[in-house]
């Protein structure tokens, strides 16, 4: 894949979202002063790394454990290889699964294919584990609800300028 070229511009803007924005009424005019750009060359820049897709989307990270959401899991499961791709898609498309991986197997571990799958209590996700089980016919699988969460951070990259 090709390098793509940024202006000093876009790489200013994108390590201020890599950053996360700041919890203010207008974080992209905070970003502006920060850096003397108007607000409208941030959401240029912002336009400009959408459409040289440096990113596709602009999100935010709840906290589900502080907004009192309890119930959360990995789940493991034992997918035919010829429907994993069409099984995981489907998954994906779930409201309530925030994400779908293919991996590989090993001999003493069968599973494929790993959802996070996240409700309001330990039961909900199991009752939602269980009907994904029955609509695919997914027999085995393993549910790895969290013990302790040691740490939750977003992958940070170095851009130098």
């Amino acid at each position: 894949m090709k390098k793509l070229e940024l202006s000093q511009t876009e790489l200013l803007v994108l390590k201020e979202l890599i950053a996360g924005l700041p919890i203010c009424e207008k974080p992209f005019l905070e970003i502006a002063k920060k850096h003397n750009l108007s607000q409208e060359e941030v959401f240029e820049a912002i336009k400009s790394l959408f459409q040289k897709k440096v990113i596709t989307r602009l999100g935010i990270t709840l906290r589900h454990n502080l907004a009192g959401i309890e119930g959360n899991a990995m789940v493991a499961w034992k997918v035919e290889e010829e429907r994993a791709e069409e099984v995981g898609q489907a998954l994906a498309q779930r409201p309530y699964i925030s994400h779908c991986y293919l991996r590989k197997t090993y001999p003493d571990w069968p599973y494929n294919l790993y959802t996070m799958v996240h409700g309001k209590s330990r039961e909900e996700v199991l009752s939602l584990i269980k009907g994904i089980s029955e609509e695919f016919g997914l027999k085995e699988y393993e549910v790895l609800f969290t013990q302790k969460e040691i740490v939750r951070k977003h992958a940070r990259y170095d851009l130098t300028l």
